[in-house]
């Protein structure tokens, strides 16, 4: 398969699991609110959070074997299956130091600490939300820890568009289980079991089809080192820490907000925000299955293909995101109360500022992407720590002041932060390594993100102006498009046209 058809089936993959996770949130979230008291979706919502914070070790050691094996490349099959293994069982062993880690956390009572809100929460609720963490850090033990490692390991064989496909429908089995738990009248416990039976049941077909891929691409069983796999894993500590301090932006400020302001405010920040992880997860649909290939043209020093890839990423905020965002802004009210069944008020300003914050994320992957495909981990870890310390102080400064709007406003400055950090480091990688940074193109696409912003506040601040200003925004961010388009060189958009027409989507557009 060429390069331009596993991209679009990689990407197409995951557009299709960005469909399902939009549907499975606009049915399902009414579903919970239905049957559950507010409380209890929060404390559902807090214990997910917990389960990716308390995976990051696991998540770390994964990514750092993932580069390895691409590293390593399809040709020394032997060392493959050796680093394969090595982390395999040093992946059960951190599996189950986190199951441990659970049993300590529910039997210390800091676990209550995490939940507890403003009134005193049911002590069964309590208990049953403690079982049902410590069965998600079991099931994870079991499906994760390793299976993570081998889907790297088959990523490395160009076989990611295929195991993309394998997550939607896990994507599928694991919202629709709980959820239908919750149609019949299941409690917080039930629920968690039915999830838990569902993810067992789907990993049994997974595990099968994995270990033909593995045996068809000769990678065989190896006894493995624990030596290379604990070195291993004491190389990706770094980055599991990156992703620890960078989980604080993505899903630990929920962590922070439940102790701090209360279930009910937790649950309205978690569903405001659910547009936000829509346009992060499409934006992941771009970049996932781009990695490999933008990794090949970094280290053959290929500054056409390098910048066709920045390119790639960037015009999806251009003619996509900043405009969307925007259209959103203008129409989400309503649409959010009937959704919700009014039982959680609406505030269009964090609305604004998530948006945003994603869209800061969105500029910065470019960036990203040179800085950790290269391995750079002292300078991840240390971006890292600086936007989540920032993320934290303004959390605990201005959500009792504030409210939840002052979680969005850190959320904000940590991504502005790290966009800043980021792009200096990727910079100076380049120039290093006899490359350039497309500064054109993304002061272009950072313009976009600027009229997006500007378009927003108007909006919130002149309802009755607000068709007025979603007109000039659009016509403001076309005239950008048109010159971020001619900003590309011209080998980027050839290659762009290229691929719009082998997908047969707005072919008639282009050719206009």
């Amino acid at each position: 398969m060429s390069i331009t058809k596993r991209l679009i089936a990689g990407s197409a993959a995951s557009w299709f699991q960005i469909g399902i996770t939009i549907l499975s949130q606009i049915l399902l979230v009414p579903i919970y609110l239905s049957r559950w008291d507010v409380t209890t979706y929060g404390i559902w919502i807090a214990i997910q959070a917990l389960i990716s914070i308390l995976s990051t070790l696991d998540l770390g050691h994964q990514t750092f074997l993932g580069f390895e094996f691409l590293r390593i490349g399809q040709n020394n099959k032997a060392l493959t299956s050796k680093t394969l293994w090595s982390g395999v069982w040093l992946g059960l062993i951190v599996g189950t130091i986190q199951v441990l880690l659970i049993i300590g956390l529910i039997l210390s009572g800091f676990f209550k600490f995490l939940l507890v809100d403003k009134i005193e929460l049911d002590q069964t609720l309590v208990r049953d939300a403690g079982s049902v963490l410590l069965l998600n850090g079991i099931v994870w033990m079991i499906t994760g820890s390793a299976g993570g490692i081998f889907v790297r390991v088959l990523t490395a064989f160009n076989y990611y568009s295929r195991l993309a496909w394998w997550g939607v429908f896990a994507s599928i089995i694991t919202a629709l289980a709980p959820a239908i738990a919750v149609a019949f009248g299941a409690n917080l416990l039930l629920t968690g079991v039915s999830a838990a039976a569902a993810t067992l049941f789907f990993n049994l077909f997974l595990y099968f089809e994995i270990f033909n891929l593995l045996k068809k691409e000769e990678i065989k069983f190896d006894s493995g080192s624990f030596k290379l796999g604990y070195q291993n894993l004491l190389q990706s500590l770094i980055i599991s820490m990156k992703n620890l301090l960078e989980n604080a932006r993505i899903v630990g400020v929920r962590v922070i907000l439940a102790p701090l302001s209360g279930a009910q405010s937790l649950v309205a920040f978690a569903t405001i925000r659910t547009g936000a992880n829509f346009a992060m997860q499409g934006l992941h649909s771009i970049t996932n299955p781009m990695m490999p290939e933008l990794m090949k043209f970094l280290h053959q020093r290929d500054q056409q293909r390098s910048e066709t890839a920045f390119g790639t990423i960037w015009i999806v905020i251009v003619a996509f995101m900043a405009p969307g965002v925007v259209i959103l802004q203008t129409i989400i009210a309503p649409l959010f109360n009937m959704w919700t069944r009014n039982k959680i008020i609406f505030d269009p300003l964090l609305f604004a500022i998530l948006s945003i914050s994603v869209l800061i994320y969105a500029l910065s992957q470019p960036a990203i992407a040179v800085v950790t495909g290269n391995n750079l981990l002292k300078s991840q870890l240390y971006l890292s720590a600086i936007s989540a310390f920032t993320m934290v102080v303004i959390i605990l400064v201005l959500v009792p002041k504030i409210g939840i709007v002052g979680a969005g406003l850190s959320l904000l400055a940590a991504e502005y932060i790290a966009m800043f950090g980021y792009r200096r480091e990727a910079i100076k990688w380049l120039n290093n390594n006899g490359l350039l940074w497309p500064e054109n193109s993304a002061n272009l696409a950072a313009r976009s993100v600027w009229i997006a912003a500007i378009s927003t506040a108007a909006i919130i601040y002149l309802p009755s102006w607000k068709w007025i200003i979603l007109t000039a925004s659009l016509l403001l961010m076309f005239l950008n498009l048109q010159k971020y388009w001619f900003s590309l060189p011209e080998f980027a958009r050839i290659k762009s046209i290229s691929i719009i027409n082998k997908t047969k989507i707005l072919r008639k557009l282009i050719n206009a």
